[in-house]
């Protein structure tokens, strides 16, 4: 029997229910500061020093200085009910993906998480974005705040909210995901795409 697949019609509402207002925030990101110039401050206060430590983490003591400040190392789809392991390694060539998708049985829930180092400076205002589409049709466009952090030696994780894969006859397709990882200064530290297959079960 041959899919079912949505109209133009069909897709434009789905749109439309999913589009979000574009709010304008009036929200001005903090003055940047190196992370020696931080550590400088109150150097003779004992207790606000043992506290910007604790806030702050173990300092990279040596780093590429041509490396970026931010680095956006995995993003990995996190599902209880999920056979093996869904991550993509966003440290090598991007391009690849586009022509993979991962698998998600139709309703199963699940969280997205981007993994990420913080090299030299803190970063104000991280941002993740994702936009879903269908047959070139954008269905949805969603912003997350991801916060402010400092440099470290370990990376850094980020979860979503959970979501609930879509179900049903014609909610089975694969979907194209753009993702950027952004922040207050506009800076792009990463945009991908990748795809989301959703199916009746679980595929290989």
């Amino acid at each position: 029997m041959a899919e079912h697949e949505p109209t133009s019609e069909q897709l434009a509402q789905i749109a439309a229910e999913n589009e979000e207002d574009e709010h304008s925030v009036n929200y001005r990101p903090p003055a940047q500061k190196t992370i020696e110039e931080i550590q400088a401050l109150d150097q003779d206060d004992e207790s606000l020093r043992k506290y910007k430590e604790a806030l702050l983490g173990p300092v990279p003591s040596t780093v590429d200085p041509t490396a970026p400040n931010v680095v956006v190392t995995k993003l990995t789809l996190v599902c209880a009910d999920a056979p093996g392991p869904l991550q993509l390694d966003l440290t090598g060539e991007l391009e690849k993906f586009k022509k993979e998708s991962f698998s998600l049985k139709e309703g199963v829930e699940y969280r997205i998480k981007i993994s990420f180092l913080v090299n030299k400076e803190i970063v104000s205002g991280l941002k993740y974005q994702q936009q879903t589409f269908r047959k070139g049709v954008r269905l949805d466009k969603t912003n997350y705040m991801v916060g402010s952090y400092g440099p470290r030696k370990d990376e850094y994780e980020f979860l979503t909210p959970v979501e609930e894969a879509p179900k049903g006859l014609l909610a089975r397709a694969c979907y194209n995901m753009k993702s950027v990882f952004t922040d207050d200064d506009k800076t792009n530290h990463l945009s991908w795409e990748w795809n989301l297959n959703i199916s009746k079960e679980w595929k290989n």
